[in-house]
């Protein structure tokens, strides 16, 4: 992390275990990447959409799932307010029960005082007959008038520049979502079917951007417009 933070100047932090995960490698690292610069993307692991059952499970379900990730938040000693974002991993046109576990999510983690967000997708998704559907926008059109915050992962080219570092980023609503507050241009290893044309990446499909020749971390990169976007208003 010493050595990426030559290039990035924030990182994601997961509050939870990630996806197919047991335990969560991120416990008690907070003071460690602070004392390196680092600002942070806050992040808690979502139910995936086929298990959240129906409404009254659902809703369940999102308490639950926000005061696990606000207790862990002030655990690692994140402060009240900070910005918690809920790692959404289906693209596509959400069930009616799976907003019913995002509005519950949102709203009880405003009340334990931190601000909601969600980590989705911002890429058009073809729904037949010519129309299309974005995971942001649908969750922005279901969920109102809660106020989300939104992490969209857009690494089509374009918009998305490729795996390559950047000394002038576009800003994040390039992504085609206009009020994101964070992009992942690049995630590793490369989709196929988004960024199979995309410059920049290694034969293995990962992307090294940013880091010697000594150094071969894949990484997932995101653009911000503020260099701690948690805790940015």
């Amino acid at each position: 992390m010493a050595q990426l933070r030559k290039q990035f100047v924030f990182t994601g932090y997961w509050l939870t275990p990630p996806p197919e995960e047991k335990t969560n490698s991120w416990t008690g690292k907070r003071g460690i990447l602070q004392d390196q610069g680092y600002g942070f993307l806050l992040l808690a692991r979502a139910r995936q959409p086929n298990k959240t059952g129906n409404t009254a499970v659902a809703r369940q379900a999102g308490r639950a799932d926000a005061q696990m990730a606000a207790r862990n938040a002030r655990t690692e000693g994140f402060r009240s307010g900070a910005l918690i974002f809920l790692d959404v991993e289906d693209g596509g046109r959400l069930p009616a029960a799976y907003h019913e576990y995002l509005k519950s999510w949102a709203d009880e983690l405003l009340k334990e005082d931190f601000r909601p967000g969600v980590y989705c997708s911002g890429i058009p998704v073809n729904e037949g007959n010519g129309a299309t559907i974005v995971t942001a926008e649908d969750i922005r059109a279901n969920e109102a008038p809660r106020k989300l915050a939104y992490w969209v992962f857009n690494d089509a080219c374009p918009p998305s520049p490729g795996c390559m570092a950047l000394s002038n980023p576009p800003l994040p609503k390039a992504s085609g979502v206009e009020d994101a507050a964070v992009w992942q241009i690049v995630r590793s290893p490369r989709e196929k079917e988004t960024a199979g044309k995309c410059a920049g990446y290694a034969t293995d499909g990962n992307c090294y951007a940013g880091v010697d020749a000594a150094h071969r971390w894949f990484l997932d990169i995101d653009i911000a417009t503020s260099s701690n976007p948690s805790f940015a208003p």
